[in-house]
């Protein structure tokens, strides 16, 4: 209850405080290419519950159907202008409050993946389902997208595992750290997930 209450607050308050640099971000992201601001794509979260995950459009209209689908590396030519600094900043994820105050997130958890991913877990792997998604998470401090997919998963079962308020403490810290350093965003040579593509 205690973790729900302190999601809920933050969540409204950074949503209400970010809302005219939210605005400017839909704009800039229409003007520069075709199709609406905000992307919605299904997710798994806990439970194997599916819902739309909310972010800022990053890439052109379309883009899971054109190139390399799901994957995608520095440089992609899908990804708008806006889109790469949205990306860089990691800004993108601002609308995922919204999904966090709907009760379908929170803000510290696994990252949500989307059901072609978690259709290949095994047993074990479906432990990283034990708890909602969220925002930022072990992984996303420890390497991100530039980890491959088994040791993100590794990294998100010791989370829970171990899920304290002194972890939690520190995943916001090193959050902070990896927001403004900006790395991570990308798979790279060995990162991201090494299942079949759509």
């Amino acid at each position: 209850m205690i973790r729900r209450a302190i999601d809920v607050a933050v969540a409204a308050s950074v949503l209400v405080l970010s809302a005219p640099l939210l605005a400017i971000a839909i704009v800039a992201i229409r003007l520069e290419s075709r199709g609406r601001g905000i992307y919605r794509q299904r997710r798994v979260g806990e439970g194997g519950r599916e819902f739309d995950v909310l972010k800022l459009r990053t890439m052109v209209s379309g883009a899971e159907a054109l190139g390399a689908g799901l994957a995608v590396d520095e440089g992609d030519a899908r990804i708008t202008r806006t889109g790469a600094w949205l990306r860089r900043t990691s800004l993108d994820e601002l609308p995922n409050l919204w999904n966090v105050l709907r009760g379908e997130m929170s803000l510290i958890g696994p990252r949500p993946t989307v059901p072609s991913q978690v259709a290949l877990y095994d047993e074990r792997q479906r432990g990283r389902l034990e708890v909602k998604p969220g925002m930022t998470g072990w992984a996303q401090v420890n390497g991100r997208a530039s980890l491959p997919w088994s040791e993100r998963i590794e990294l998100d079962l010791y989370y829970i595992a171990h899920r304290s308020v002194l972890l939690d403490a520190r995943i916001v810290v090193r959050t902070v750290r990896v927001l403004l350093g900006g790395g991570g965003v990308y798979r790279g040579a060995s990162g991201g997930w090494d299942g079949p593509r759509r």
